[in-house]
């Protein structure tokens, strides 16, 4: 192992946005739960059963938006009509939820702001002064906006995310072709980039991807659960891995 925490063929690091770079996985948690809440009740009355934490790690945390809508509502059997990407945030399509939740993000994110965890930033300014490419990779439509918001585009070198997924027709996480095409960007092979993320889905990607190293980064105490889904480490910070031997 490096003194990053990796092993020493690692040429480049992926990194997930929400949950490892911003703190902004509980702000997507709590829209999600405040959306699909509105509709279950609205659908199905005040005894309808909520959100919760389970179902947002299971079926909504690291996959695209749509993606999410789509898994969640099949998780409850409910079928809804795709819609299109303009849907208004009212219509009752796949897209409109996925839009609703969207415009609920912004809202968090302009009353309260964007934080950055110091760890990762150490970390990637420790990455980086060791010649090692860094690249972003986000299902977040949102990711430039965020980084910029928290002064961090300029740590990376690649940026792929929901707006460049969205033009190459990429399919999102659990697959692993957004960490996959960060690399070729990079033109670093998938075996010597470590991926980081906090998303179970993420996981799968990097597993299923088989780049060189994965590390989950437990936020929020599933640490297990990030190790059954194909982290080769896991921390709560990464300021645990910088400065080791």
């Amino acid at each position: 192992m490096t003194e990053l925490g990796l092993p020493e063929d690692i040429l480049a690091c992926l990194f997930d946005l929400d949950g490892v770079v911003t703190r902004t996985a509980v702000v997507h948690a709590a829209a999600w739960k405040e959306m699909f809440d509105a509709f279950l009740r609205e659908r199905e009355g005040d005894d309808f059963r909520p959100f919760d934490d389970k179902d947002y790690d299971e079926y909504v945390d690291g996959r695209p938006r749509a993606d999410g809508v789509r898994t969640f509502l099949a998780s409850r059997g409910i079928e809804l009509p795709e819609g299109g990407p303009g849907d208004p945030p009212d219509a009752p399509t796949v897209h409109g939820l996925g839009n609703r939740k969207n415009d609920l993000v912004l809202e968090k994110i302009r009353t309260d702001g964007v934080e950055a965890y110091d760890g990762t930033l150490r970390y990637i300014a420790q990455v980086r002064a060791k010649g090692l490419h860094t690249a972003i990779v986000s299902s977040s439509a949102n990711c430039r906006d965020v980084l910029r918001a928290v002064d961090a585009e300029d740590l990376f070198d690649v940026r792929v995310d929901g707006v460049v997924a969205a033009e190459r027709k990429l399919p999102g996480k659990p697959r692993p072709d957004t960490f996959l095409a960060a690399a070729k960007d990079l033109g670093v092979d998938a075996a010597r980039c470590a991926v980081f993320e906090d998303a179970l889905a993420g996981m799968d990607a990097g597993r299923s991807g088989h780049f060189g190293y994965v590390i989950g980064v437990d936020r929020v105490g599933q640490t297990d659960a990030l190790y059954a889904h194909g982290a080769d480490r896991v921390v709560q910070d990464l300021a645990e891995l910088g400065g080791r031997a």
